[in-house]
């Protein structure tokens, strides 16, 4: 019974420690603003261009549009930690799966007057699309054994042309005032709709984690795949299904993302984000090789790097250059993340206290 007790409470402690990097990046980020500019924090309600009043602000921007990057660390987290590797395919998965949404509501006219379908059968049939996509993943990586990178890069190259296929290389625009509020605001409500569903996919997730094996059997076969197949789990459906879960983050992460404008350029939509995806869990202090994983460290680094971009773009660093601040202070983040600088951390903290004991 105390040895139950004690790994548990090694477990939590565990959790926490994931958690000290993504939570000690925010409150650099934070101070920097504070010190240099105050009013990065000012909050003010406003009235959108719809007339109705709205809360502005940097804070709610990070919330508002770090949406999309959260809810897509959570899929990258769990194929992370079973596979070993990566998905690099998620912006060109996020064209495919906003384009059939284009598609299902303005059907063949490029701004219909009305949309052509219910835009709860648009996000239905982007989700099993964006699943089956995953599926392939799954497949070429459990089954036939490719490394989850390469396995991606077909779909990475081709996804925003099959986007742009879809609707005929054509730019389709949804009149619908109901489809906005995905990626804006619902009348009377001043908060942004995306932090709601961000919220909802977190609760989730940390319910299927709790109630269900999923969270266990992922790490089991990240850790060693060959010990977890003598102890009845199968790797091949684990592995599969991860790409799966992340891939109907994709369509949720495109409904929001599609919605915030009404159409979309297959070219440039969520550009990069799949890199800004990977380096949110490993800011999360998720090992990149596969394994344990937290998904709360994972989702705070996702809004550590739209609080980095936030703060970039306040202080008019040019569009061409913020790439390159953020890979500064990113490689910094993640390399104080790694389990290897954070032992010799550690280490070096233990003889500090010792030594201090001695000389009192």
């Amino acid at each position: 019974m105390d040895n139950t007790k004690s790994k548990g409470t090694l477990a939590i402690l565990g959790s926490f420690r994931q958690l000290i990097i993504p939570l000690v990046a925010i409150v650099i980020l934070a101070l920097f603003n504070l010190i240099v500019d105050p009013s990065f924090f000012h909050i003010a309600i406003k009235e959108n261009s719809a007339g109705n009043p709205v809360i502005s602000g940097n804070l709610i921007s990070i919330l508002d549009f770090g949406t999309e990057l959260a809810i897509l660390s959570i899929g990258m987290t769990l194929v992370t930690a079973a596979t070993g590797g990566q998905d690099i395919s998620v912006g060109s998965a996020m064209a495919i799966a906003g384009a059939v949404i284009l598609r299902v509501l303005c059907g063949t006219d490029s701004a219909p007057e009305t949309i052509k379908a219910p835009i709860i059968v648009a996000f239905l049939i982007s989700c099993v699309v964006a699943m089956i996509f995953g599926a392939f993943n799954g497949v070429l990586v459990s089954i036939f054994k490719i490394q989850p990178m390469v396995a991606t890069l077909i779909l990475f190259t081709a996804g925003r042309s099959i986007g742009a296929w879809i609707n005929s290389n054509r730019l389709p625009v949804v009149s619908d005032v109901e489809f906005t509020y995905f990626g804006g605001n619902i009348p009377g409500m001043p908060i942004p709709t995306p932090f709601f569903i961000a919220i909802a996919c977190f609760i989730i997730i940390a319910l299927v984690l709790k109630f269900t094996n999923l969270g266990l059997y992922t790490q089991a076969v990240g850790i060693n795949e060959k010990s977890s197949r003598l102890n009845g789990i199968n790797p091949t459906f684990i592995k599969f299904i991860t790409f799966v879960i992340l891939g109907l983050c994709v369509a949720i992460a495109s409904l929001i993302t599609v919605s915030r404008v009404s159409s979309m350029n297959y070219s440039t939509v969520a550009k990069d984000i799949e890199m800004d995806a990977i380096l949110a869990v490993a800011l999360g202090g998720n090992a990149l090789s596969g394994g344990k994983f937290s998904m709360a460290a994972s989702i705070l680094g996702a809004y550590v790097i739209q609080f980095l971009g936030t703060t970039l773009y306040k202080f008019d660093v040019p569009s061409a250059a913020i790439s390159a601040y953020k890979a500064v202070v990113v490689i910094v983040l993640v390399v104080f993340s790694a389990p290897v600088v954070r032992e010799k951390l550690s280490a070096l903290w233990k003889k500090i206290r010792v030594s201090k004991k001695e000389a009192s």
